[in-house]
């Protein structure tokens, strides 16, 4: 028996040794064509499931049994490497250098544009930007959606000059066509849309998006934008274009990056933290995880308050209006007005004029006056500014993102990806001064009196929570040739308000200061599947469908936060608007892809789709690229038809008040939903689909490997455009059918969402991109892209603002009520009112308040360890005609350049820091009055009538750099930021 023991264990020792003997050691290390070693490249066997990567010195070992393998090398940015090697007993040495391609994103295979076989950037009959996260951090902004802004000609947002709830996203577009309109997807799947709509006087008013602030920067591996229709392929919202987000995934190193920033003004500060990290799993499974945190100080803009402005606004009196001499009766001198004609008014007045009664009146009006002056002056003394604040508000947010996927035999994988956002913002409504918001019945002064201070006005918050989350979980694969993929989605965004410093003046001492004014919720749920194969070697088909719900609900706010007029600056919701509603809808598309030949490509797909709340819609895409010249030209177009189903949003939001009023009983006035009886009332039709025909053409040409130039012509036509339309109010007839409606139902003052216009948008896009220059001992790349409105109008032959005096037109907003060839959709009650759901205001905000032409001149230098890069962002010219703004006038805001300067130093293999000065020559927004015909002309010629004019759009000045409505860039110029990133 003992010996059978000691056979055994020689056996196994021999087995042991067999095995050690049979195993070999790969080693070796990675370096750049700089001989700088590269962390964290992937090296991976083919079909062994075995990998490893790079440590901080460029070094790595993998052990494999003896044979032969074939071993690939991969890094982002550079070009990969595959070497094939026989391992046989011991070590074996393989060093390898990895060059850095600049063209590596023009061989990515895209994901976005077409669900048929999966194509390069140059294959592709789409035109398409690819960004890498590089691309993004080099702009040195401080989130995603302002990274864009300068990166992308057609793609603008800039924050908003009044904050309230906008504080918490910024409005964004595509080729000036609204947040609505672009259809935003995480890895190829929809993400949720935020539960705002915008509502104050600024672009995108009566829209909504997705908030693209959320999705943390260091989590992407790249940005795909399709600029073109893709309802065909993706359903409702890819109008203008998609944007497609693809998340890091296969782990190549760690890195912790700490940002910090601040304006030069001092002001602004901010601070941020991130890491990226995750592992591999074998050959293709991975995690990859992301988390930032970020704190951003409020960046103050106001400007020097005017101070005759001001008294006019808050405290004059007018000695020559005859209603500041009537008496508690309504009396002037003890004789009744009632029933008496104007001319006979102005006799009354006349002869009460010689009254002591008369005289003594207007004494008192003109001391008053000459009160009201010294308060305003002494005041604006103390606080030019009256104390406003406005600019950039003070944030803070967390936000964590994951993405995995898990391989499932040879050709299959389950993944997902989930990410989390918390955002809490600070922005302040307009100070009360205690001239507008005096001490009587006021807490505020009862507080000030307690301290033994002089009552000095209240300044109210607007105080946003956000929390934002999606997640994907999914299978895809292949067998026999057919590629599946089944995956689930959901997403949901809420916001939730506090007023903070405030009041409710109808509630006089027993208002409370704090405020929950409630906010809003909007989630969906997403089922896809996808299913393609390539059936002949040149003829690809596809079909998948899609079921999705979704869910809009506004919440109330507490009962103190709406009662009677509601807290000052920011009213909640009442019971009677909160609300929840849901829809659903199902959707299948089918697609060929014909390979005709080689450089001949013809692509086309159907859509429909059923929606439970208005029914069907059907939708097509056809596009084509040829390619010349072996490969260097390629000629590429597209015409698809579209839609864009009218949000829930749209639908259900209503922010009406009601309040008595004595002898007129109950009173209505806000937005109404289109479902509500006074959207009915007043021939309102229910929302219907936005429909849009899409055509694109363009031309690529690549000469050599470093020069590629692309020219793209898009024309995109919206009919019955959702709008959030102009408030609807009496025309002061009583005999007028619609002052009848309004008077018999209570209603003072209505806003509707409708199907209000049709427009037509036009214009270019160009990139010119040229690499690798050899400059001394580095390279150069210059890069210029470039987009030009050429029109973006109501859809007849002219848009309302071209209708100037000379050319025999009216220039009254009313005229909006009979506009030629169907460009506004008025109900006819409102029509024959000579009303409009559509003015002036609007027409600037949705069609002119976006750059006429934006391009973006960049030059990289990369030279050693260090990394120059020089952008110049031309912003072209905004048209506004902000409401109160006389009608003969329009607000233009002057072409501007913003410079912007980074630097990066690799100052070790592990170690690397960066610096950014964005409008670097504090470049500041600036607008002029400009005339629209002869009337306007006459107001320009008189100073203090322009002066008028400027304090209506600015609030007497407090708005001086970017009016109330917005402008084509960012007020808060010149902007120093730093980072530093360890790998590891």
């Amino acid at each position: 028996m003992k010996k059978l023991n000691n056979l055994l264990l020689i056996a196994m020792l021999m087995l042991m040794s067999a095995t050690t003997w049979a195993q070999g050691t790969l080693m070796g290390t990675v370096t750049d064509d700089n001989g700088e070693a590269l962390v964290g490249v992937s090296i991976g066997a083919v079909g062994t499931g075995k990998s490893t990567s790079t440590d901080v010195n460029g070094k790595y070992t993998l052990s494999l049994p003896k044979g032969a393998y074939q071993i690939n090398f991969a890094y982002t940015g550079y070009v990969p490497v595959s070497k094939a090697v026989t391992i046989s007993d011991g070590s074996m040495t393989l060093d390898i250098t990895m060059e850095s391609s600049d063209n590596t994103l023009e061989e990515v295979v895209i994901s976005t544009g077409s669900r048929n076989t999966q194509r390069t950037i140059t294959d592709s009959p789409l035109p398409i930007d690819i960004f890498s996260s590089a691309d993004l951090r080099a702009t040195g902004q401080p989130s995603f959606d302002r990274a864009l802004t300068y990166r992308v000609p057609s793609f603008n947002s800039v924050q908003t000059p009044v904050n309230d709830a906008t504080s918490l996203l910024d409005p964004y577009e595509i080729r000036n066509m609204g947040p609505s309109r672009t259809l935003v997807l995480i890895n190829g799947k929809r993400k949720n849309a935020s539960s705002l709509v915008y509502i104050q006087t600024s672009p995108g008013r009566g829209e909504g998006g997705a908030d693209l602030s959320a999705i943390p920067a260091d989590a992407i591996k790249r940005v795909e934008i399709l600029r073109d229709g893709a309802s065909a392929q993706y359903g409702s919202d890819a109008i203008a274009g998609v944007m497609n987000v693809i998340l890091k995934d296969r782990y190549e190193y760690g890195s912790v990056t700490l940002n910090t920033g601040i304006t030069s003004k001092g002001d602004g500060e901010m601070i941020g933290l991130s890491i990226n990290n995750g592992a591999n799993f074998g050959e293709k499974g991975y995690i990859n995880y992301t988390a930032a945190l970020s704190y951003s100080a409020l960046a103050n803009r106001p400007g020097d308050v005017d101070r005759t402005g001001e008294f006019n606004d808050f405290l004059f009196t007018s000695p020559d209006n005859y209603k500041n001499y009537l008496d508690a009766n309504g009396n002037l001198g003890g004789q009744s007005l009632d029933g008496l004609t104007e001319d006979q008014i102005n006799a009354a007045f006349s002869n009460f004029m010689s009254t002591q009664e008369y005289t003594d009146r207007l004494n008192q009006i003109n001391t008053d006056n000459a009160a009201g002056q010294t308060q305003v002056d002494e005041y604006l003394r103390r606080y030019p500014d009256a104390r406003n604040v406005n600019g950039d508000p003070e944030k803070a947010s967390g936000r964590f993102l994951i993405n995995a996927g898990i391989p499932v035999g040879e050709n299959a994988e389950i993944y997902g990806n989930a990410a989390y956002v918390y955002k809490k913002v600070n922005s302040f409504a307009n100070f009360r001064t205690p001239y507008w918001r005096g001490p009587e019945n006021n807490p505020y002064a009862v507080l000030a009196a307690a301290e033994g201070k002089a009552y000095d006005g209240y300044g109210p918050t607007f105080e946003g929570d956000l929390t934002d989350y999606n997640a994907t979980v999914g299978l895809r694969g292949e067998k026999n040739g057919w590629n599946s993929d089944l995956s689930f989605t959901t997403g949901s965004n809420q916001q939730l308000y506090t007023v903070n410093n405030s009041r409710n003046r109808d509630l006089g001492l027993n208002s409370p200061l704090t405020f929950k004014p409630g906010g809003y919720a909007f989630s969906h749920n997403v089922m896809n599947i996808d299913i393609s194969k390539m059936l002949v070697d040149n003829l690809n088909f596809s079909l998948g469908s899609e079921f999705r719900q979704e869910t809009y609900e506004i919440i109330q706010g507490d009962t103190a936060s709406y009662v009677g007029g509601g807290a000052d600056s920011f009213p909640g919701t009442r019971s009677n608007n909160a609300s929840k509603n849901s829809r659903n809808n199902i959707g299948g598309y089918v697609g060929l892809a014909y390979d005709i030949t080689e450089d001949f490509l013809i692509d086309a797909t159907v859509r429909t789709e059923r929606y439970s709340d208005f029914g069907n819609t059907f939708v097509y895409k056809v596009s084509s690229r040829y390619k010349l010249l072996d490969d260097k030209l390629t000629l590429r177009a597209s015409y698809s038809t579209g839609f864009r189903a009218p949000q829930l949003h749209q639908i259900y939001l209503q922010i009406a008040q009601q309040s008595f009023v004595p002898g007129q009983g109950i009173q209505n006035k806000g937005i109404f939903n289109n479902a509500s009886p006074q959207a009915k009332l007043l021939g309102i039709p229910k929302l219907k689909p936005e429909e849009s025909t899409n055509f694109t053409a363009g031309i690529g040409l690549k000469p050599n490997s470093n020069l590629n130039i692309t020219l793209d012509y898009y024309n995109i036509a919206v009919d019955d455009r959702i709008i959030l339309g102009s408030e609807i109010t009496a025309t002061g007839n009583a005999n007028n059918a619609l002052d009848q409606v309004l008077t018999a139902n209570g209603i003072v003052a209505a806003s509707f969402f409708t199907n209000g216009i049709n427009t037509r948008t036009s214009g270019i896009d160009m990139v010119v991109s040229y690499r690798n220059v050899n400059a001394g001992s580095g390279k150069l790349g210059f890069n210029l892209a470039a987009n030009y409105v050429l029109f973006n109008k109501l859809s007849g032959a002219k848009s309302v603002s071209d209708y100037e005096e000379n050319d025999g037109k009216a220039t009254n907003y009313q005229d909006y009520s009979s506009l030629p060839n169907g460009d506004v959709i008025n109900p006819k009650l409102i029509a024959d009112a000579g009303k409009s759901v559509f003015d002036f205001t609007q027409e600037a905000l949705l069609l002119s308040s976006r750059p006429q032409y934006k391009a973006i001149l960049g030059i990289d230098y990369a030279v050693g360890k260090v990394n120059v890069a020089l952008n110049n962002t031309l912003f072209g010219p905004t048209t506004f005609r902000q409401a109160g703004l006389d009608q003969n006038l329009k607000t233009v805001f002057k072409p501007a350049v913003v410079t912007d300067l980074s630097l990066n130093y690799q100052i070790s293999k592990t170690l690397s820091f960066g610096i950014n000065a964005n409008n670097l020559f504090n470049i500041l927004p600036k607008w002029e009055l400009k005339a629209r015909n002869s009337a306007g002309e006459a107001i320009l010629a008189d100073p203090a009538q322009v002066k008028t004019q400027s304090n209506l759009i600015t609030f007497n000045q407090r708005y001086a750099i970017v009016t109330y409505d917005g402008s084509q860039f960012s007020q808060l110029g010149t902007t120093l930021a730093a980072n530093l990133t360890v790998r590891f």
